[in-house]
């Protein structure tokens, strides 16, 4: 019989991600107390495995008063790429707390042949380089942002998101509401079926997000790339589970995060 978590070590894993589940799946059962937090924005989450809280903590400040007032002994940031915030409030609360920190971030995408990508640092950016790229944009980061595009009157959007986005936004707009993760030809059919000319992502990596880079190159359409944030200075990144495991373990992360191309048909 298992002898259930050691007193005194406790895991808070700062979630929303596939890869915070996969680590919460390969912490429990185990000697370790997880918890996993996730911010509540997206209605009807997959909850993970061990504990779970829902909702922001209140700041750097209050993260930090949280893993005190709970006995935390070690932070996992496995936070989305872009939650830029959260990073920085989980850096400052693991310096205030004293609580070791690591982040765990998919590793992000590379162009390869074929591809036509436009880089830049921001969604406001994103949205200044799509005038003569194409009129037809399907735009794919998320409902939170739409109104960096709101604009833009002469492009037709189509929105995937899982939840339903709120104004502002662009005037000539279709929502698609979906959760993936989406095929290769899920992602060609959508193209083809809405006569997508240009494309608009984040850079959040994974291979579970990347046939919409496939299905854009084989059509040869241009894709629109908003580059992730880095993690905090000082903070540790690994893009592996396994690296966490040992870690937690006690040893050094091995496995920096790494930028790879997309999966291919």
């Amino acid at each position: 019989m298992h002898a259930g978590p050691a007193p005194g070590r406790h895991v808070l894993i700062l979630g929303g991600t596939t890869e915070a589940r996969r680590l919460a799946e390969a912490l429990e059962p185990g000697p370790y107390r997880v918890t996993t937090s996730l911010a509540g924005r997206v209605g009807a989450p997959v909850l993970p495995p061990g504990g779970t809280r829902i909702g922001g903590f209140g700041g750097p400040d209050g993260l930090a008063a949280w893993i005190t007032a709970h006995g935390v002994t070690h932070l996992v940031d496995a936070t989305h790429p872009f939650a830029e915030r959260m990073s920085f409030n989980a850096a400052r609360a693991a310096a205030v707390s004293g609580v070791p920190l690591l982040a765990l971030r998919r590793p992000g995408w590379t162009a390869g042949p074929g591809d036509d990508w436009r880089s830049t640092d921001s969604l406001a950016g994103a949205a200044a380089l799509l005038p003569g790229l194409g009129a037809r944009v399907f735009l794919t980061t998320g409902r939170l942002g739409l109104h960096h595009f709101a604009h833009l009157t002469e492009p037709w959007f189509l929105v995937r998101s899982v939840d339903a986005p709120g104004p502002p936004a662009p005037p000539r707009l279709e929502v698609l509401l979906a959760r993936g993760p989406f095929t290769l030809d899920d992602e060609r059919e959508l193209l083809a079926r809405h006569r997508i000319d240009v494309l608009v992502t984040k850079d959040s990596g994974g291979a579970a997000t990347a046939p919409k880079l496939t299905a854009a190159r084989e059509a040869g359409i241009p894709v629109v790339v908003v580059r992730r944030p880095p993690v905090p200075k000082g903070v540790a990144e690994t893009g592996a589970v396994a690296a966490v495991l040992r870690w937690l373990a006690g040893e050094q992360p091995h496995e920096p995060s790494r930028r790879t191309p997309p999966a291919t048909a």
